[in-house]
């Protein structure tokens, strides 16, 4: 038991601060290279690379003032989970463990909301993302989707300080 409670805890940092690097680059990849996911997100919501289908089409969100702003709160939300995530690092680190483990959870679930319902359910199925060979980021949302429930997994598996004073 020992041995898990020094390596579980080890492990949650690890994860949590890989976890917050990566969304931390990739939002200060948005904010420095605005154009390029700015055309993704405008190609998607516009639903101009997908079948056509007259049944799905009035869905389609072609107003660029909408679509900016979408895209905007995209790396809004981007920027504030890489915070909430760089801050559960450094209560990981200070061994403050029950604190981390509900900004670890935090900020988990907001990309997994941002990934899992943003764009596998919203950008993917209402908008009909999967349909497009051009502008499909399925794969990519599905892997941070399935990162962050990993670390939100190790995170809970983490005893807290109260639960681990209560062990034998």
């Amino acid at each position: 038991m020992a041995n898990t409670q020094r390596t579980l805890p080890l492990a949650a940092t690890v994860l949590t601060a890989v976890l917050a690097l990566y969304i931390a680059l990739v939002a200060f990849g948005n904010i420095t290279d605005f154009g390029t996911n700015q055309q993704f997100v405008r190609h998607v919501l516009a639903m101009d690379t997908t079948f056509k289908d007259d049944d799905l089409m009035w869905r389609a969100i072609t107003n660029e003032g909408v679509q900016d702003a979408a895209y905007v709160a995209i790396i809004v939300w981007e920027t504030v989970s890489a915070l909430v995530l760089i801050y559960a690092t450094w209560l990981w680190i200070r061994r403050d463990h029950a604190a981390a483990r509900r900004m670890t959870t935090y900020g988990t679930l907001m990309l997994m909301l941002l990934f899992g319902a943003g764009f596998i359910g919203i950008g993917g199925e209402w908008f009909s993302m999967w349909q497009s060979a051009d502008w499909n980021g399925l794969d990519a949302a599905t892997r941070i989707f399935l990162i962050s429930g990993v670390v939100l997994i190790v995170a809970q598996l983490t005893p807290g300080e109260a639960d681990a004073s209560r062990r034998p």
